[in-house]
Parts: C-alpha cells; structure tokens; sequence
C-alpha cells in the first residue's frame, strides 16, 4: 500500500513539473540577473547597496577536488546522476509536506538550489516550488553538469558577505579555492545550511561539528578513506574575520543587517540576492551632521577616545542618526548600543518622578552632608554647598546631595519604576546612588527615555525599519511607530523647563545658549573620575544622545559631560534642524507659571533679590509670599564660589558617581 501511495506521489509531481516546464509566462529565464537589495533612507536617499560585492567567479578547474566532492556530499550526492530533479527525494519531502500539511522539507538538489538563489525568494509556498522546477530543468537544458555545480559554487552563501568559493576562501582562509585541504573544504560545505549559526569565525565549535558531519558523509560514500578523515578532522583550522564596508552610516547599516539575520530564515541571502528595497527611519543629512560633530571634535582631543550619538524622533520614535564609534573600519563595537554609567544625566528620570508624586519645582532642600545607611555619603563637585535649593535650581546646577535626598524620599523603587516606563530597559539597582547614574546604560536607551518629556509624556518605540519590499514592489516587511502615554504632559512640561534652565546661563550646560538658536532641553552627566562625559538633551522634534569615554574603562576622558558632549549635541543639533523653524515646547492646559525665591521656594515678592520663573500643575504653586533672602547673606549663585574644595569620594560599595553635572 506504501508503495502504490509513494508512486502516485511521484506521479503527481511529475504532472506539475511537466506543467511547470511548459508554461511560457514565467517570467524570468536563465540569464536573468538579480538586483541588489538597496537600503535608503526615510526620504529614499540611498544609504548603500547590499549585494554580492564579495564574489569572485572561478573555473572548475579552480576549485579543489575536495571542495566540489564535500559539497556535493552534503547536499546532493546524486547530482550526477538525476536530470536536475530527484524523484526520490521529491517523494520522500512530499510524504513528509503531506503528513505535516505544510512545507517543512525541500528535497532540493544543487540545480534546484541554484535556480532559488539566481531566480526566487525565500518564501515557501507551492508557487515558489513549481518556479523552481522550472527554472531547474532550464538550467539542466542550458548547462552541462559540471557547469551547474561551478555556477552553484560561484552562487551559494558562505557567509560573512563572501558569496562564492573563492570569496569564501579568501574571506575565512586567505587563500585560493583551489588551494583548500579537505578540512578546510569540509568546514565551507557545512556552511550553506545556516551560514549565520555554522560561522567559524563567531561559532568554530559548530562549525567543526558540521564538518565532522559532511566528512562522515564523504567516508560513507566512498570519497574518503577512514585515514582522510581523521586527518582532516585533526586539522587546526583558524579562520578569520572580515569586516564587511558600508560607506555611509555603517553602525547604523550593521543594525539593518543583523535584522535580517535575526528574523529572517535565510536573511543574508535574502539580504543580498532578492533585490529587495529597504526604506529605513534614517535622515542622511542628519547622519551626515552627526558624524561631522563626534569626530571632528574627538579627534581634537585623543586619537583613542571613543564616542557615540543616536539621535530619534520623539513623535514616531524613527532613529535618524548612529554613530557607534569614529571609525568603522578600525572598531565594529557599536557605543550607541554599549552600556555605560550615565552619571548625571540619569537624573532627570529621577526628577519627572518627584513631579508625578506631588513635589513641584518649589519645593525646597538643604544641601549638606548627610550619611546614610551604610555609610554612603553622597557630595557635590565641590564638597558642599550649605545652603537651600528650589528643585529647579538644584536640577540646573546637578546638585548630587539634594538628587540623592530626593530619592531617599521617593524610594529607589520609585525612580526604577519611572525609569522603566519611560524606557530604559538595562538592570537597574534600586540604590540611592541610581540617583547619580550609577547603573549602566545604553546612548540608544537614554535617547528612547528622554522622549516622553519632548513628546507630551508619550513614549515611542526606537525603529530602524519602515518598510521592505521585493523588486515587484510586494511589501514583505512594514512597521508603524509603538506609542504608549507613560507620564502626565503637565510634570513632562514642568521637568523640560527644568531642563531648560541647565542649558541657560547658571546651568551645568549654559554654553549651550550660545550654540542652539532654538528652544532645548538637557542635561550633563560625567561620571566619577570622569571616566564617561555624556549629554542628552531634546527640541520638540528631536531627542540626541551623546557619549564619550574610551573602551578600556579604567582611562579617564578628563572632561566633563559640559566640556565635551555638550559641544557635540549642540553642534549637531544646529546643523541636523537647519533650515527647520524653530518649535517651543507646547504648555499643556492646567499648567501656570509663577515667580518663586530662589532660597526658599514662596512666591516672590517684592522684597525678593533671587527669584526664578517656574511653572506648576494649577493649585501647587506657592500662595505665601517670600520676605526676602538677606538671612542667607547673600543672593544668586555667590555661594557656589565659595563652595569648599573638591573631596575625594570615600570607596564604599553604595558610592554612585561624583559628578559634577
């Protein structure tokens, strides 16, 4: 009964392939050549085209016996004896498609490989399939047996971008093909099945397992002796990694790449064979602009000290500009994604979740020391200031001790959780030293969390990918922005005038005023010894990250976030919004602003001598009136001239960065 039912199968299958070959509307025939896939940006500028640069055709005569006995063993050890298509493995896939009601099983041979990666998609539909028959007994027609396994070897995948033999060769051994051992050849024919996970280069224990499998296949059919393969399995084999080139925004173009080996099967060859056109969420022109501004300012400083900017839409949550490094070519590690110590900058999380738990920009600290459980005594840059602070003020000028009483006041839980909604997604610890940025984050996180204060208190999920589709103009992949509301638009609106004030004169960030002809929002971080400089800062339309630091963390940057993110934000974010107009902020409704004193929080009066605007969600802002500073001796920021000098931080395990803002 089995046999009659496998026969009617193949009965079947001949049926559709002789259909399959007669149909003339196919549209494509053997000399057809695919189109590159081409990634552009949000506007369909090129970014860069991603197709098979790295092949290099080669004779038969030019590949190693070894090489073309491996690949053949593997994957079709009766390639010289079917006419393109094996009717027994076709019968076997079909009894197992059948059973599983889906197509799970291929039972493809090297022409039929050939014709899906010259001619066809991934897909695996029944419609693919019966285009590959065609396709498949066209090229056996047109091509002799040898021709078909050298276009084969010319065509597969090996990974690492190399498509072809020698490319292969070249790319992971630094020689000809036909110069491979038998172990090297054995190792390159395991590639094709899932060039990403066999990767010698990333995955060598996977790899020799592979090996070990085409070789014992090899044995098994007579092309190897026992001896052969036991010396070919004893081979030391050191492969090598090669990085591929993209000319414009490559960490960002990488991140677009590793999609695609990530989520699709097949990726790269998808990537590089279907001509696909990929439209990503990236502005060339502010790409351009923020790689001018991180590199021509590093390279004023050390030709080691790295850097990173991402730079997002807060509406949408488009990524418009990466820069992981100051140069591809000489480091791959992508800083945008790499988590640092935030310092500073973390702490306007900490401050949108005072805002959401009833405290306003009035509400009053004293800044002196104060230890903790533990023994964890936080100070400022310089020691202490031994005077009170308004919020606002406090947050301008990135007091540490008042930061760290506020978060001993909220509990740490509270500001993990606010830090989480608004999306930084790394492991926090909930001490009282995360006020100061002491859990590492990624630039690309604190660009992401930033947005909900310059979008109203809605976050937008980071996005790379609009849309992706094939040369017919199918879509195959299309993604619409992710919005959730995380926190209030009044404390979103009353923390942004918070930040406004660190980037005005008496700020951490006051220079600013003098680069940014537009309103902007932001804060400084550095962390302790100034190991990492950072600053993230925000228009309505656009939230950048900035980064610096050197990849061995135990070198200090000896600037602060002030000396050199700051510059680099503010340079990019004038070049990236030229020619733009300039937004404000919008003030929600129920938010109003009121003068306070700077020393006590009340409402200014006009016995006051330091006052501040500031606003407050309708009924919080201060009714008393403020008699006057003079019993504090003095008035504006003369204290922090005379602030004690600088302490050392005490090394105790709770210490969170020293930072000066």
């Amino acid at each position: 009964m089995q046999r009659y039912r496998l026969l009617l199968l193949i009965v079947c299958f001949v049926i559709v392939f002789m259909w399959a070959a007669g149909c003339s509307n196919m549209g494509q025939t053997v000399t057809d050549i695919p189109t590159p896939s081409r990634i552009v940006d949000a506007n369909n500028k090129l970014i860069t085209t991603i197709s098979q640069t790295n092949q290099i055709p080669v004779e038969f005569d030019q590949i190693a016996p070894e090489m073309r006995q491996a690949i053949i063993a593997i994957e079709d050890y009766r390639f010289y004896q079917h006419v393109g298509i094996d009717f027994r493995g076709l019968a076997r896939a079909a009894f197992i498609n059948l059973r599983n009601l889906s197509i799970v099983e291929g039972g493809s041979t090297i022409t039929q490989q050939l014709a899906k990666n010259l001619y066809l998609g991934p897909e695996r539909t029944l419609g693919r399939k019966i285009k590959e028959l065609y396709y498949t007994v066209q090229l056996e027609r047109t091509y002799t047996k040898d021709e078909i396994l050298t276009l084969y070897l010319n065509n597969v995948y090996f990974g690492q971008g190399a498509y072809g033999i020698e490319a292969a060769a070249q790319t992971y051994f630094d020689k000809h093909a036909k110069d491979l051992t038998l172990g090297e050849s054995a190792l390159l024919a395991g590639l094709p099945k899932a060039p990403s996970y066999y990767a010698p280069t990333t995955n060598l224990k996977g790899a020799k397992q592979r090996q070990q499998v085409v070789l014992n296949r090899m044995l098994e059919l007579g092309m190897i002796t026992q001896d052969q393969r036991d010396q070919a399995v004893a081979e030391t084999i050191e492969p090598q990694a090669k990085t591929e080139y993209f000319r414009q925004a490559p960490y960002f173009v990488a991140e677009i790449v590793k999609h695609f080996k990530n989520q699709y099967p097949d990726g790269m060859e998808l990537l590089y064979s279907s001509g696909l056109t990929i439209q990503t969420t990236l502005d060339l022109d502010m790409q351009r602009a923020a790689e001018q501004a991180v590199v021509e300012r590093l390279e004023q400083i050390d030709p080691e000290i790295e850097g990173a900017l991402v730079a997002i839409d807060p509406e949408n949550g488009y990524i418009k500009a990466m820069v992981g490094g100051r140069n591809w070519q000489q480091s791959q590690y992508n800083r945008a994604l790499a988590k640092s110590q935030p310092g500073s900058s973390f702490k306007p999380f900490l401050y949108t979740a005072a805002i959401g738990s009833g405290y306003t920009a009035a509400s009053t600290f004293f800044c002196q020391p104060t230890t903790y459980p533990g023994g964890y005594t936080p100070k400022d840059y310089k020691g202490f200031h031994y005077r009170p602070f308004v919020l606002k003020q406090a947050l301008a000028i990135s007091d540490n001790v008042i930061s760290v009483q506020l978060a001993d006041r909220l509990g740490p839980q509270e500001l993990v959780r606010y830090a989480r909604a608004m999306g930084i997604e790394s492991k926090l610890d909930p001490y009282l030293s995360l006020a100061l940025g002491a859990s590492e984050v990624t630039p690309l996180e604190m660009a992401v969390a930033f947005g909900p204060l310059a979008n109203a208190g809605i976050r937008t999920k980071p996005m790379y990918i609009l849309k992706v589709t094939d040369p017919s103009g199918r879509v195959i992949e299309e993604n619409r922005p992710q919005i959730s509301k995380v926190i209030d638009e009044k404390v979103a609106y009353i923390v942004t005038d918070m930040l406004r004030a660190a980037v005005q004169p008496g700020g951490t960030a006051a220079q600013l005023s003098r680069i940014v002809s537009r309103p902007v929002a932001g804060k400084t971080g550095t962390t302790d010894q100034t190991t990492n400089a950072w600053f993230v800062g925000y228009s309505p339309e656009l939230v950048a990250a900035v980064y610096i630091g050197y990849d061995d963390k135990t070198r200090h940057v000896g600037l602060t976030g002030s000396d050199i993110a700051a510059p680099i934000w503010g340079n990019f974010m004038e070049k990236a919004l030229e020619g733009k107009e300039a937004r404000d902020f919008i003030k929600p409704e129920g938010v109003i602003e009121a003068y306070i004193c700077g020393y006590d929080g009340l409402r200014a009066s006009a016995l006051s001598s330091s006052t501040m605007a500031a606003y407050f969600i309708k009924g919080t802002e201060p009714q008393i009136p403020c008699f006057g500073d003079f019993w504090w001796g003095s008035s504006g920021n003369k204290d922090e001239e005379a602030a004690p000098e600088q302490n050392q931080s005490p090394e105790i395990p709770e210490q969170g960065p020293d930072d000066d803002g």
